[in-house]
């Protein structure tokens, strides 16, 4: 089976209008490294990363969300960042050859937003399968009690004293 590709056009107003960039999905192996060394990352950087969402990897990155990555030291995240947009190519849109790509050049994005968009779009194409209810619940209950919040309610039961 191939691996799972998008394509993004980008409708905001600006430099980048009407561009269309296209994704593909990272093999499983790197995805999953990816992901390891962005949590281990985070711990390196203070972050509390509990035991459930570090053995989720990738996933482990979405339930923490990728402004978990912003304030870490730049030497940390920019080989990550960079790995993101490995994932990505330009499509030129010529006329004649309507499925052409080619490797993304530095000045094929204008726009920061853009850029922020295309990394939302890369993590969003890699945590599709991550839709187990039951799973997603542990890990963000993980996440909230390693922030100090264990005594917000989970249910709506009575309490005992």
């Amino acid at each position: 089976m191939a691996r799972k590709t998008i394509t993004v056009t980008i409708e905001d107003e600006g430099r980048d209008k009407g561009k269309a960039f296209f994704i593909t999905e990272m093999s499983a192996a790197r995805s999953e490294e990816w992901g390891e060394r962005a949590l281990l990352a985070l711990m390196r950087g203070g972050a509390d990363v509990p035991d459930d969402v570090m053995s989720l990897g990738l996933a482990g990155i979405a339930v923490l969300g990728l402004q978990a990555l912003q304030g870490l030291d730049w030497s940390l995240t920019k080989p990550l960042l960079d790995e993101m947009f490995e994932c990505i190519q330009f499509k030129p849109q010529p006329v004649e050859k309507p499925n052409m790509t080619r490797r993304l050049l530095e000045d094929d994005i204008e726009e920061v937003k853009t850029r922020l968009k295309l990394r939302w779009e890369v993590l969003k194409l890699h945590i599709d399968f991550f839709t187990d209810e039951a799973l997603l619940t542990q890990a963000r209950q993980a996440v909230a009690a390693s922030q100090g919040s264990s005594n917000t309610p989970t249910s709506t039961g009575e309490s005992q004293p």
